[in-house]
């Protein structure tokens, strides 16, 4: 039973649209198949039967009736009351023989119902040749003194409405399939679209266009989805206003204590007070930085290339030794302020822990990937998750003369996600830490 799951999984296709069309199309093949069966095997069969045994037994009469009436005269009135009667043509050719007796031509189902009523009712040997014309069909029968032969029309024998029933199936079926097509159509269509604007809201982007309209499910989907996307901004609004706020209460205090310790002077205390109170500043910009993020910047495109170039030129003019290549257009749509500085971080980040730092940058399909290596120390495999937790710090040994709190991996990895990308860490081909980079355009 697990195996037939597996494979209806691999087989049948992904999206809801195609799967609605089988839903809708599947059973109608059914119907036709089984009506088709009925059809053939009620009607065709059975009203095919009866028209061969029908011209047999004429050709039967015909024969028998010339063993009676051997006179010439008489045979020209019976071919031509026969003709009147049936529409069929006779015609004799005194002394002529048979090569070859039975069917011309390939065998056919058709051709089986007549050969067989041949041979039940004619008891002589016979040539049936119903293909080598395309609207009438010859029957030579071998008597004694001759060859008589029946030309009819291909309707007594074989019936059109096989032919009318099929094209109605099919003309039925391809009507049918086409307006199931444009109904499901028009009913996936609102589910794409709710797709879609959610993966623009997941991306930041702003998708003023979209209202709820489809079935009255997808309605309510979509009126839950516009609620849910009216609360996240309250609250994204209201976590700014508060944080406003706190940097103005904490920054106040901060900026009276930096007065009052270069009022001691040289006071034995003041370097140590300075330092704590520098480092509590440092501390509070960087978690309003990491919880303000930059909501309120606007969507555009971004030039990768130039940003990256950028940010590898300034560092480079400090005295860091960074690479860079880039191959094909780098844009996708974001906020730049907040991917230049995300980049910055780790740039940045990986300069201040190696000699040597490589970046590159490239298109792939709908993304762009950045690939930043470096030869440093690297991060141990264990913790490179962890290193993107807020206030997350390594050992001493990688971070005691950053400055820093544990907060530009976290800063960096929460702007790119909230761009629809990702940051993962990888080991390094140079030895070092690998941070690869994905945004889609």
């Amino acid at each position: 039973m697990a195996a037939v799951a597996n494979f209806l999984r691999r087989v049948m296709p992904r999206t809801l649209f195609a799967r609605a069309l089988i839903i809708i199309v599947a059973p109608l093949v059914l119907v036709q198949i089984v009506a088709g069966f009925v059809f053939y095997d009620r009607v065709w069969e059975t009203v095919s039967r009866r028209l061969s045994n029908a011209l047999a037994g004429e050709v039967a009469t015909v024969v028998q009736a010339m063993g009676r009436y051997p006179a010439d005269a008489d045979r020209a009135w019976l071919f031509d009351t026969m003709h009147i009667a049936t529409g069929s043509t006779y015609s004799w050719r005194p002394g002529a023989i048979l090569e070859r007796t039975g069917p011309k031509d390939p065998d056919t189902i058709l051709e089986n119902y007549l050969v067989r009523a041949l041979d039940e009712r004619v008891r002589r040997p016979y040539l049936l040749d119903a293909w080598s014309h395309p609207a009438d069909i010859f029957v030579d029968v071998q008597l004694p003194g001759g060859v008589l032969r029946l030309e009819a029309t291909r309707q007594r024998v074989f019936t059109t409405n096989v032919y009318v029933f099929l094209l109605f199936a099919v003309g039925s079926s391809l009507v049918l399939l086409a307006v199931a097509t444009i109904f499901m159509r028009n009913q996936v269509r609102p589910i794409r679209r709710l797709a879609e604007a959610a993966e623009a809201f997941g991306k930041g982007r702003e998708d003023a266009d979209f209202r709820p309209h489809g079935a009255a499910e997808v309605r309510q989907a979509a009126g839950a989805f516009l609620t849910m996307r009216e609360r996240i901004r309250r609250h994204i609004s209201q976590r700014t206003e508060m944080l406003a706020g706190i940097s103005h209460d904490l920054r106040t205090p901060l900026t009276r204590m930096k007065l009052e310790l270069a009022m001691l002077g040289d006071h034995p205390s003041g370097p140590g007070l300075k330092s704590d109170v520098d480092d509590m500043a440092r501390m509070v910009e960087s978690y309003l930085a990491f919880v303000r993020g930059e909501g309120e910047e606007k969507i555009e495109d971004v030039d990768l290339d130039a940003t990256i170039a950028g940010i590898v030129e300034t560092l480079g003019r400090a005295g860091d030794s960074i690479g860079y290549d880039s191959r094909g257009p780098l844009i996708c749509a974001g906020r730049p302020h907040a991917l230049k500085r995300s980049l910055n971080n780790l740039i940045a980040n990986a300069a201040r822990h190696a000699a040597q730092v490589h970046v590159s940058a490239e298109r792939r399909e709908s993304d762009i990937e950045i690939l930043i290596d470096d030869d440093g120390p690297g991060i141990p495999a264990e913790s490179r998750e962890d290193v993107f937790k807020p206030f997350f710090r390594l050992d001493p040994s990688r971070n005691a003369e950053t400055g820093g709190v544990g907060l530009g991996l976290t800063i960096a990895r929460d702007v790119i996600r909230g761009h629809g990308g990702d940051i993962r860490l990888e080991e390094s081909p140079f030895g070092g830490l690998r941070a690869r980079i994905r945004i889609p355009t």
